[in-house]
């Protein structure tokens, strides 16, 4: 009911969504600058590489262990008032890392902010399809999580750079400064009064009953470590490979972002009449041929460019298509199931990030993408085998 009242204002209809998604860009740039400038905060902090690639790491874990803490403390809480406070949270830990005197220091604040940030995603997409029509959700869901496309479009190419010239310390300011801006902006285009089905022990039992949300709970899981075996450490294995410098590292990251937003694009176009199954097949297999592409042509600047293009083209969309089946395939669990999402993706990104880290340690620099092929490979199999069997059931 709360949908239905609030679509009816024009401001819900055309800006809301925006507001959502713009609250994105922030998630999406406070879990990924780490990845951005491993060596400035390496040189900075006087650590391994490997170490502040554990910043990613430990942060995964953080947020795979709030995403479903805090959807059940939370559940009840009006939708403006939560998603604003959480981008409250978000823009003040990046202020206060930024003034961060150690690395222990650093990690602390990360880990607290990431707990709470881990609300953000699966409460924004679950007030997504509160405030549009029900034909429409599937697309509204993948334009809210657009967000994540241009934190790494534009967000991730700026931090390595900004860190290159300034260092890691106005990063993270800049972050800040954005995630005030985007608290704002909610604020002031949200609608009050929304809230979802609270969240209880029995949703969480009724989550586990259901096959095909666990399923897709673990297509998530090896979609996200497949890509974060090698994405933690994408910048100083580009060095490792073909020698390439900080400018040559944005332009990949650039590609990897500006073709997520092309994918992501795309996906909101036909996920409405191709049914989320077929998107999500054909962006997984994207991811596939991406990483595949990277593993084969190690060492060859310009083919390992290209192949992070086209895996972009899948890295925000597959899992868009995630939150769209969850949300398909249980209506009433739908609060629940992102959250749950939000949580093994993250518990992929620790995975991959730690797998990934073992092997950068040991000078294995080859075989991360092909252990990240492998994962991406298993991935696009399961998808396959979760084709709908009704016709009627295309769009889960």
């Amino acid at each position: 009911m709360h949908g239905k009242i609030c679509y009816g204002r024009k401001v819900t209809r055309r800006f809301a969504p925006t507001s959502l998604m713009l609250g994105n860009i922030v998630t999406g740039c406070s879990v990924l600058a780490p990845a951005g400038m491993l060596h400035e905060l390496s040189e900075g902090l006087s650590v391994s590489v490997r170490t502040a690639g554990l910043l990613i790491t430990f942060g995964a874990i953080m947020l795979c262990i709030g995403s479903p803490l805090t959807a059940w403390l939370t559940s009840r809480i009006e939708r403006r008032t939560l998603l604003a406070a959480t981008l409250g949270v978000l823009a003040f830990a990046n202020v206060a890392s930024a003034f961060a005197p150690d690395y222990t220091s650093l990690l602390i604040i990360r880990m607290v902010m990431l707990f709470v940030g881990a609300l953000y995603t699966p409460q924004a997409a679950g007030t997504g399809a509160l405030i549009v029509p029900v034909e429409r959700r599937g697309s509204a869901i993948a334009y809210i999580f657009l967000g994540w496309s241009l934190a790494a479009a534009v967000g991730l190419p700026l931090i390595t750079i900004i860190a290159s010239r300034h260092g890691w310390r106005v990063v993270y300011g800049e972050v800040g400064t954005a995630g005030l801006i985007a608290c704002a902006l909610l604020l002031w285009r949200l609608p009050r009064g929304l809230k979802g089905a609270p969240v209880d022990l029995k949703t969480w039992v009724d989550l586990g009953r259901n096959r095909l949300i666990v399923v897709l709970l673990a297509i998530t899981t090896l979609q996200m470590s497949g890509q974060f075996v090698v994405f933690t450490f994408m910048g100083p294995l580009l060095t490792k490979l073909t020698g390439a410098g900080s400018d040559a590292i944005g332009l990949v990251f650039a590609l990897y972002g500006v073709f997520g937003f092309v994918g992501i694009m795309i996906a909101t176009r036909i996920v409405d009449s191709w049914g989320a199954w077929r998107t999500s097949v054909l962006f997984t297999a994207l991811l596939l041929a991406g990483v595949s592409g990277w593993a084969l042509s190690a060492g060859v600047y310009p083919l390992m460019a290209g192949s992070v293009a086209i895996w972009g083209l899948g890295f925000a969309s597959a899992n868009s298509m995630q939150q769209v089946r969850l949300v398909t395939a249980a209506p009433p669990l739908a609060p629940a199931s992102v959250a749950l999402n939000t949580s093994v993706l993250y518990v992929g990104q620790a995975t991959g990030s730690a797998i990934g880290g073992l092997l950068y340690a040991r000078d294995l620099f080859h075989s991360v993408g092909f252990v990240g092929m492998t994962l991406m490979a298993l991935a696009l199999l399961v998808v396959v085998l979760t084709r709908p069997r009704r016709a009627g059931a295309a769009a889960a």
